[in-house]
């Protein structure tokens, strides 16, 4: 028998006491352990109803296209002719033909399938919305709806520039979907796609809101998810939890070619603006000013003396354009336009895009220090103007300056050619100016806010520039305009 000592004894009772205490306080007793069950976990939204409301309203779009093959004569004696019908005729090239066989190959079209995509119904009367690259280059368009039913579309008209396109089918009484509003979506707000990924029609998928008014270069603002959008659900409805249509899937981003986290959704705000002109002419006509732009850096809102970075910065003014009537001059910043703030340089485009061609807008540009109000004449989105070649004077100045240039005069026929009535043309660049992009045969036109007339003023504005700031340069190439930030030497 093991002894213990009086001390060990009234330890052993103290340690017994203590866990005694502890279990009650858990709500147990001294022979059990009582654990208290957890706080229910936060509910996941149900999306059955939702799906059960809008699924029949989606549609599976098929197209087909017409492509030439060619078809294998008969009775021919060349032992190589069906390989050229599947392979082409430039299969074994230098074999020759048999005598007799030259000339009797021809060509047919065959009607193959061309892609399958999605669609979704925005009239009882069969009006159905999708994207422009689901039936781009399509000779037939077939629509099945979740009955099973297939027709044939009519393709009222398309736009490529916001990947939308109107079709038609012979249809009544069909369940349209409700538009919703996109300008009211937040990040993190759920989502849902219904469409027909590698032809797997209806498939549901769901997610959230990554981001909104996501630039992809086009000039349509795009809302970011992580809904599974693969090929086939282009076209197809994003829908919110009210079972409201607010996008249209059109892209994902990825480097597989399936889906990787990233997809976008054109806003149905944009989508419905394009539906509408399509459904009136078959076309969407885009309104403009004529003008180049470029984003507006640190560095230059700093020499031009803006609070912020923002606005878009003019680049080029095209000759008679609106905005050359309405006084609009190379190396304006755009800050405004018909009461719309220009954030960044890609709101301008889109802004000015869907005003109609006519209207006399209002614009409030950054000149010279301070903001000046210009009216403009909105015109018709033109096709791209030609570019005019340029000159190079023969006069030059003798010696750099602190920006590292020499100069040259620009002639009146070039300033002409160019519709413009300034500038100096750079024969030589060293120094901060090189290493700030600026090379030979560049013209500069502004030097901060100074306009540059000939070689005698510009040398007197760069001969007063502080070289502890960097002087924003207004420089035109390939008759277009851009600023560059240059720090004079000391």
């Amino acid at each position: 028998m093991l002894l213990m000592r009086p001390s060990q004894i009234r330890i052993r009772k103290f340690l017994a006491a203590i866990s005694a205490t502890a279990l009650l306080a858990l709500g147990g007793t001294a022979g059990t352990l009582a654990i208290s069950p957890p706080a229910a976990a936060a509910s996941l939204p149900d999306f059955t109803e939702v799906i059960q409301e809008v699924e029949g309203s989606v549609v599976n779009i098929r197209t087909t296209e017409s492509v030439k093959v060619r078809r294998p004569h008969s009775g021919g004696t060349d032992p190589y002719e069906m390989f050229r019908w599947f392979f082409g005729p430039d299969f074994m090239p230098g074999m020759p033909e048999p005598d007799g066989d030259r000339g009797k190959r021809s060509e047919e079209e065959r009607t193959v399938p061309r892609g399958v995509g999605s669609g979704f119904v925005i009239s009882d009367d069969g009006y159905i919305l999708t994207n422009h690259h689901v039936v781009a280059k399509a000779n037939g368009v077939f629509v099945t709806l979740t009955n099973g039913k297939e027709y044939e579309a009519e393709v009222i008209g398309t736009d490529s520039r916001t990947d939308m396109a109107l079709i038609k089918i012979d249809a009544k009484d069909l369940t349209p979907m409700k538009i919703g509003d996109s300008a009211n979506l937040k990040k993190g707000q759920w989502v849902l796609a219904i469409g027909s990924p590698f032809g797997l029609d209806s498939t549901v998928t769901a997610g959230i809101v990554s981001a909104i008014n996501r630039e992809t270069g086009d000039y349509l603002p795009f809302i970011q998810t992580d809904v599974a959008v693969n090929p086939g659900n282009s076209g197809g409805p994003l829908i919110n939890l009210e079972g409201e249509v607010v996008g249209v899937n059109s892209q994902i981003v990825s480097r597989s070619g399936g889906f990787m986290g990233i997809s976008l959704a054109i806003p149905i705000d944009e989508a419905m603006d394009v539906v509408e002109q399509l459904k009136e002419s078959g076309k969407v006509t885009r309104g403009r000013i004529g003008v180049q732009i470029s984003t507006v850096s640190d560095e230059v809102a700093s020499a031009l003396g803006l609070d912020e970075t923002q606005g878009a910065l003019v680049s080029k003014v095209e000759s008679k354009g609106p905005a050359a009537d309405a006084g609009v001059r190379s190396g304006d910043v755009i800050l405004e336009f018909d009461g719309n703030a220009i954030k960044r340089m890609t709101d301008l485009p889109r802004i000015v895009g869907g005003t109609a061609p006519g209207t006399r807008s209002t614009m409030k540009v950054w000149r010279k220090g301070k903001v000046q109000t210009l009216k403009v004449k909105v015109g018709e989105m033109p096709s791209d103007s030609d570019s005019s070649p340029f000159t190079t004077p023969d006069q030059e100045s003798s010696s750099t300056d602190a920006l590292g240039l020499k100069v040259k005069p620009l002639p009146a026929e070039t300033q002409q050619a160019l519709g413009i009535s300034q500038g100096v043309v750079v024969t030589d660049a060293d120094g901060p100016a090189s290493k700030a992009g600026i090379t030979e045969g560049d013209i500069i036109l502004m030097v901060n806010d100074q306009d540059i007339e000939d070689t005698k003023q510009y040398a007197k504005v760069v001969s007063g520039l502080s070289t502890d700031k960097a002087a924003a340069i207004l420089v035109m190439r390939d008759n277009a305009s851009l600023w560059v930030a240059v720090t004079p030497q000391k």
